[in-house]
C-alpha cells in the first residue's frame, strides 16, 4: 500500500484544482491507495479563513471533512505520540502546523506532498 499525506496549501491546491499543484504532486495523488490529510490542516484553514487570511478557501472552510470524504481521503490521527514527537524533533522550524504535519508524515512514513521546501531534510517530500 502507498499513502502520501498532504500539506495544507497541497490539499487546498486540489481542491480549488489549482495550478499551483505541481504535476508531480497530483501524479502522486492520484497513484497512492492511501491520501492522508492531518487533523491540523483543517484548523490551519479554518483560522486562516476567519482572520481574513485565506478568503478563497472560504466556501470550503465549513466542509471540510465532508469534501475529504467525498474525494476519497482519510484524515490522519492526531495521537499524543505525534504530538510529542512535534515538539521534542531536532527542528529549527518554529510554525507548529508544519512541525506537527511532519511529525504526522513520520509516523505513518508517507512521503509529504508539499511546495515548502522547509520540509527538506526532516520528511521526505514529493513536489
Amino acid at each position: 500500500m502507498t499513502g502520501v499525506l498532504l500539506d495544507t496549501h497541497s490539499w487546498a491546491w486540489s481542491l480549488a484544482d489549482d495550478d499551483r499543484l505541481s504535476k508531480p504532486a497530483r501524479a502522486a495523488i492520484e497513484a497512492a491507495d492511501a491520501v492522508l490529510v492531518s487533523p491540523i490542516t483543517f484548523f490551519e484553514i479554518a483560522q486562516k479563513v476567519r482572520l481574513g487570511k485565506w478568503p478563497e478557501m472560504e466556501p470550503f472552510a465549513g466542509q471540510l471533512p465532508a469534501i475529504l470524504e467525498k474525494q476519497g481521503g482519510t484524515v490522519a490521527g492526531l495521537l499524543p505520540s505525534i504530538c510529542a514527537m512535534a515538539g521534542l524533533m531536532a527542528w529549527s522550524h518554529r510554525d507548529p502546523f508544519d512541525r506537527l504535519i511532519a511529525a504526522t508524515a513520520l509516523h505513518e512514513n508517507m512521503p509529504l506532498i508539499s511546495a515548502d521546501t522547509v520540509f527538506d531534510g526532516i520528511v521526505t517530500r514529493l513536489w
